[in-house]
């Protein structure tokens, strides 16, 4: 079974006219999820987080920090990119208790996957830097949750976003206990994710696309970098970055991926699972800036996840 972790008010985290990661992904994600195909979904609407579990992944001094920027109106901007409003710490801190809650749902049994169709994403957020869209690391505070809440030993990560997940390799680049892997377009932002940056314990597995690949070259990729390392780690749960701005229709990168390509990759991680992990996946919804790809690659991403 599949759980869905979705909250309608998650449009509420506004942006400025003309921002990519803008309150429409969520009604694309919900168009797509309320196929027929979908009606039988278990639904449900993740609660918040509480500070000290943000704090898992991040500083409690840093977090506060971050929620006393938020604004009582309009807008204030962290960076260029990242931008909050009076809805912004509700939404991110929904996200959050989305990934944890899925990781509960997996873990006790309840379901064998969870997909948590939330915005913003987070896996851009280093240890104390908001960046990228992104305020707090989801698939980083979703790891640490498993292993402190759950006591799994190791955890992996898949982020197959377009773009690196330079926050999640910040978190976890001391750490033996959580592989992160990744394929990305390079060079793009965050110019991160070299094939050399491989972390003090051997547990960064970075796999850079070119500009212009194709399914093809992201499959060979998944199955000659990231689907080895899955299996020699052998992780008691694995947390899925679920991008989908590889999609050839997607505005802010140049890959040329198409929905079947995810839904690919979706089965691969499900068939380590089920050889390591007992089949438990966790998936956070990350990037996917072009309406249609988004809702067509979420569609055949949890699509598969149900094919259990």
């Amino acid at each position: 079974m599949t759980i869905l972790f979705y909250y309608p008010g998650a449009i509420e985290h506004r942006t400025p006219q003309g921002h990519p990661e803008r309150p429409e992904r969520m009604r694309a994600v919900e168009t797509a999820l309320a196929a027929e195909t979908f009606q039988n979904l278990d639904r449900r609407l993740p609660e918040p987080a509480d500070i000290e579990t943000v704090t898992l992944a991040h500083p409690e001094e840093w977090v506060r920090a971050i929620i006393d920027t938020a604004p009582k109106e309009g807008l204030v901007g962290i960076d260029g990119d990242t931008v909050l409003s009076p809805g912004t710490i509700n939404v991110v801190l929904r996200g959050v208790g989305a990934a944890v809650q899925g990781v509960d749902a997996v873990m006790a049994g309840e379901a064998q996957n969870a997909f948590s169709a939330m915005r913003p994403p987070g896996h851009h957020a280093e240890r104390t830097k908001a960046m990228g869209f992104c305020f707090f690391n989801n698939a980083a505070i979703a790891a640490r949750h498993a292993q402190t809440k759950h006591g799994a030993e190791r955890v992996a990560i898949v982020d197959w976003d377009v773009h690196h997940g330079n926050g999640s390799q910040d978190i976890f680049w001391a750490d033996p206990s959580v592989l992160f892997c990744s394929t990305h377009q390079m060079p793009l932002y965050p110019g991160t994710g070299a094939v050399g940056e491989r972390g003090d314990h051997d547990t960064i597995v970075n796999a850079p696309l070119r500009p212009g690949d194709d399914g093809e070259t992201f499959r060979e990729a998944f199955e000659s970098r990231i689907l080895p390392r899955l299996d020699a780690f052998r992780p008691d749960l694995i947390i899925i970055s679920a991008g989908f701005d590889a999609h050839w229709r997607d505005p802010l990168a140049n890959l040329r991926l198409e929905a079947v390509d995810f839904a690919w990759a979706t089965r691969k991680v499900m068939e380590a699972a089920r050889r390591h992990s007992g089949g438990r996946i966790v998936s956070l919804l990350e990037g996917g800036y072009d309406l249609q790809g988004l809702g067509e690659s979420t569609a055949a991403h949890v699509a598969a996840l149900r094919e259990v």
